[in-house]
């Protein structure tokens, strides 16, 4: 439940607490320690099964916890793949009679197949026996939009399973925009007045940050009304490099860097922002996308994050392919459009928010999914109680047929 694990974290809070706040019951199994200090700060009720040392994140504890566990539960969402958590949940329930459901959160992109072509083999290594077996034996699994789906069928030849499109996004953020505006541009002075392009994600080359340094270098270096701000934690050691690729192109002092944000600083920075910038190579939703829409920020994406079409149709944002090129072509887009065009785009920001993203959607949209499972499974517990009683056999005592 660590936060700096970027958008599934903060999904699986915001869904959480979207279904409490619909009358439902939710605890999370986590693989943390129980002293960890983020688990102090999370709503939601949290058995720390932890800590767990490998990087595959085997725990002994996970699955007699669940076998112990398991019938005071209606359901039990899988949140990602490719660590032992799913297939643990597999191992403790597939013979159950509580039905397991599956989230992927873009793990079965084929980008990362072209991408990390070694790893992608290592995978197929344990594919057959793991999580090929925790996919086809869910309930459902879950997909956050169309395109997810679709991409996620031809990472893997051996696929077999029930899909489900149930869409994410977060909670509508309060109205205290004025005093998260202040206290941001408290913390980051120079900034006031200034026009902020915003970054807000995990710092890794997947997001395509060095594309948005150089574009921002090609395209708004000599105009001292844009600045820069990239926002989110340095998991792989990234920054000092592009922070030297800045210097080279005479923009690193136009780049504010902030590490994480939370709470009324993170939203204090969307709300400060001209326009949010994700040119991404692979983004199987983008928590930071639908909460730019929330405060009216449009957004400039790539085509690799997978709710580029919904953008595009709302006219809530500029989408171009994940290169120098199209990261340039975002930027002069942009600054090059009318001022009334924009106006426009802040107000379609919000309105696609409203109609596609807010939280509350998704977790109708699970359970939905969700009742539809138990009803299939009373009706055919229902069968196999009927079938039961209709093959017993009749068992003859002096003259009289009973049925035992």
């Amino acid at each position: 439940m660590d936060p700096a694990g970027g958008g599934p974290i903060e999904a699986i809070k915001q869904l959480g607490k979207a279904l409490e706040g619909a009358g439902h019951s939710v605890e999370i199994a986590a693989m943390d320690a129980p002293n960890a200090m983020f688990l102090k700060e999370c709503d939601l009720s949290v058995h720390a099964l932890g800590p767990t040392t490998s990087k595959y994140g085997y725990n002994s504890r996970l699955v007699p916890w669940l076998k112990s566990n398991h019938n005071r539960y209606d359901a039990v969402i899988v949140n990602g793949l490719w660590q032992y958590h799913s297939f643990g949940a597999w191992r403790a329930l597939r013979n159950s009679d509580t039905p397991y459901v599956v989230y992927t959160h873009g793990m079965l992109d084929p980008w990362f197949k072209k991408q990390y072509p070694l790893k992608h083999l290592k995978k197929w290594m344990y594919w057959p026996w793991a999580e090929y077996r925790v996919l086809r034996d869910a309930r459902a699994v879950l997909f956050t939009c169309e395109e997810e789906r679709s991409q996620a069928r031809t990472s893997f030849w051996l696929y077999r399973c029930t899909e489900a499109v149930v869409g994410l996004g977060t909670t509508k953020p309060n109205e205290h925009s004025d005093q998260e505006i202040k206290g941001f541009l408290a913390r980051y002075p120079k900034l006031q007045g200034k026009k902020v392009a915003l970054f807000m994600g995990r710092v890794h080359p997947k997001k395509g940050c060095d594309l948005l340094i150089e574009a921002f270098a090609a395209v708004l270096k000599n105009d001292p009304e844009w600045e820069l701000v990239i926002v989110g934690p340095d998991e792989v050691g990234w920054m000092d490099k592009l922070n030297r690729l800045a210097e080279e192109l005479g923009v690193a002092e136009r780049i504010t860097w902030t590490g994480m944000l939370s709470g009324g600083l993170k939203w204090g920075a969307l709300r400060s922002s001209e326009v949010f910038v994700l040119p991404s190579h692979q983004e199987n939703f983008g928590i930071a996308v639908a909460e730019a829409l929330a405060v009216g920020v449009p957004v400039l994406i790539s085509n690799k994050v997978n709710i580029w079409r919904e953008v595009r149709a709302d006219e809530a944002g500029i989408v171009a392919e994940d290169t120098l090129t199209g990261t340039c072509a975002l930027l002069k887009s942009y600054v090059g459009m009318p001022a009334e065009k924009k106006l426009a785009m802040r107000q379609n920001a919000e309105s696609s928010f409203i109609q596609r993203f807010e939280i509350e959607k998704a977790a109708k949209n699970l359970m939905a999914v969700l009742s539809r499972i138990a009803a299939l499974h009373e009706t055919k517990h229902h069968d196999e109680l009927v079938q039961q009683v209709q093959t017993r056999p009749i068992v003859s005592t002096h003259r009289t047929e009973n049925i035992q």
